[in-house]
């Protein structure tokens, strides 16, 4: 069995993700989730940052720039959305920023009106 990335700061990262959901429940708009986040973060003393602009090139030139919700202890991409289920795009936007930010691990969460969710993606997998 493989062993789990950076499991400390996933286990705290996963548990300011729940606080907030369960503070603000379902039906807000991203941005709303992301403000709580982002202050969950700073209570907590976990190190992000927001908005990360990253460039995606071709042969050297910059053909577009990505923006991260999120980079957590500069080691993990954090993705927020608000829909009720993962979609293949979803998994496939964070695989691209994990791919062109050089990190390891990305988490995708959705604040959807029923629940919370969250997914690990490794770079390279699915």
């Amino acid at each position: 069995m493989a062993e789990l990335l950076y499991p400390e700061l996933s286990y705290k990262l996963v548990g300011v993700l729940f606080k907030v959901y369960h503070q603000l429940g379902g039906g807000y708009q991203e941005r709303i989730y992301q403000a709580a986040v982002r202050r969950e973060l700073a209570k907590n003393n976990i190190g992000f940052k927001e908005q990360v602009g990253v460039d995606l090139l071709y042969d050297g030139d910059r053909l577009s720039k990505y923006r991260l919700d999120f980079i957590i202890g500069q080691k993990i991409v954090l993705e927020l959305k608000v829909a009720p289920r993962f979609t293949p795009r979803d998994i496939m936007q964070v695989l691209s920023y994990l791919k062109q930010s050089g990190l390891q691990l990305g988490i995708l969460v959705s604040f959807s009106r029923q629940d919370i969710y969250f997914k690990r993606i490794l770079k390279g997998r699915k």
